[in-house]
């Protein structure tokens, strides 16, 4: 069997707006259906693989979790890395859980990647396990069909298409030297999959990277559970490298090889990647969401919000994305320096850099429709059986009223049920608590008034969901 271990815990910047911080490109909606992320679940499951460990970071923990139970998918760990520490203390966080079982192999996953042909992507994992079972360590590499700046390289030579040797690597060459490299024919992109036995890596890690042992082996004893996570200790998966697989392993390590993938790969790193994977018209323009291309030409044009109509006339290779709050315009040659935008705003200090107007917690998610001075006006969203911790505020009153679906509310020692378009006050200091009682979403609208409205503005007495106690 293969072991999947899935890598869920980056914060993308390339795919602004949709993608940001707290709400990443690997669990967005940016491909009709599933995310990145369920689409990669469902690639490896089923016949022929065990249940997936999943490493993602403490901020995406229940978006993770709930995006698992919408597929209905179950994992045999979810690890939550307190601190992103790269990908070579995740692979090894991986290889020492499943340390009893030397002989398994692990297939170690991006899960922002986009695959089309998931059938030779499963023939291709077939063909690695036959050189992990000799011990190799195993990685994928795509032929590169444009001199791209923004992948890792891998020089290959000799062997069959079963088994390349890697000569040489590099880290994301000038537009120059991709150019050579692409003339060359001897290079592969990097794709960031790995598969090997567990034995094979951890003996590569004892030989090449011996300092990391220590303190993920201590992060994970020093560990626990709650709420079904597995959570590694902070203070000593802090003191681990923060390095790569590649730079701390795959350069040193002499069993190592490379399959060649032919299944359709993309990391979306871009807005002009996911352009070619969609459908466009006869003039090359792909519209998707509240979108028209007029007498346009290899535009992307893509409004994620429905009360935006995005129009373009007359555009010519532009991506334009439009969510409720950000609106990214852009040459469509430019489409790979869109990082270059969330540090201009983060300079500014713009909000729209890192989050969204609506921000998914635990129990559901609020979003702000209004703020002002001494006010502002939320819709929140509560699921079914969930509850909000049971606080209080130091700076703010409340009103809530019910839009749809039932709710439970306690009040210092009063509690009561309240249906639509019935409402309640929450005075300033009162301990109070929201929950959803009902098999259907309760959606209210929240309008707090103060001197401070700040999110930290919050004393937590008991929360269902282990967050930090103030109280």
């Amino acid at each position: 069997m293969i072991h999947p271990v899935i890598l869920a815990g980056g914060a993308g910047t390339r795919l602004w707006p949709v993608s940001r911080k707290s709400y990443p490109k690997q669990f967005a909606q940016l491909i009709e259906g599933q995310s990145l992320f369920q689409r990669t679940i469902g690639r490896v499951s089923g016949k022929g693989f065990a249940k997936p460990i999943v490493i993602t970071a403490e901020d995406y923990r229940f978006i993770a979790r709930q995006q698992l139970a919408d597929v209905d998918a179950s994992v045999s760990e979810l690890v939550i890395e307190p601190v992103g520490r790269n990908t070579a203390a995740a692979i090894l966080t991986a290889a020492l859980i499943r340390k009893s079982e030397p002989e398994a192999i692990l297939a170690v996953l991006p899960s922002d990647h986009m695959i089309e042909d998931e059938g030779a992507f499963r023939r291709s994992l077939q063909k690695a396990m036959r050189l992990a079972a000799k011990g190799a360590i195993v990685t994928f590499g795509i032929q590169p069909d444009h001199a791209a700046t923004g992948f890792g390289y891998l020089k290959v030579e000799g062997g069959n298409q079963d088994a390349l040797m890697i000569s040489e690597f590099s880290e994301k060459p000038e537009a120059n030297r991709a150019a050579e490299m692409l003339v060359s024919g001897s290079w592969l992109w990097n794709s960031g999959m790995f598969l090997f036995r567990v034995d094979a890596v951890l003996k590569a890690f004892e030989a090449h990277a011996p300092e990391m042992l220590a303190p993920v082996e201590a992060a994970l004893a020093l560990g626990g559970r709650d709420l079904g996570f597995r959570r590694l200790s902070e203070d000593a998966f802090f003191r681990c490298q923060d390095i790569s697989f590649d730079h701390a392993i795959m350069e040193h390590v002499g069993e190592c090889a490379a399959l060649e993938l032919t299944c359709g790969w993309s990391d979306l790193g871009s807005w002009t990647a996911l352009k070619d994977h969609e459908d466009a018209d006869d003039g090359d323009n792909v519209t998707s969401g509240n979108a028209t291309a007029i007498d346009c030409e290899g535009t992307l044009l893509k409004s994620e919000n429905p009360d935006v109509k995005l129009v373009g006339l007359g555009l010519k290779d532009i991506v334009a994305v439009a969510t409720d709050d950000g609106i990214l315009v852009a040459d469509a040659s430019h489409g790979s320096h869109v990082g270059k935008v969330v540090e201009t705003l983060r300079a500014e200090g713009a909000q729209q850099a890192d989050g969204f107007r609506r921000c998914y917690r635990p129990w559901g998610y609020y979003e702000t429709l209004s703020l002002g001075p001494r006010f502002q006006v939320k819709r929140i969203m509560v699921e079914p059986g969930a509850k909000l911790s049971l606080q209080s505020h130091l700076h703010r009153a409340e009103h809530w009223v019910v839009v749809s679906g039932s709710a439970m509310v306690t009040v210092d020692d009063d509690e009561k049920l309240l249906s639509e378009n019935e409402s309640t006050y929450i005075p300033l200091g009162a301990v109070h608590r929201l929950e959803n009682p009902g098999k259907l979403p309760l959606h209210l609208i929240e309008v707090q008034s103060g001197c401070y409205l700040g999110e930290d503005d919050i004393i937590r007495y008991e929360d269902i969901y282990d967050r930090a106690e103030v109280a």
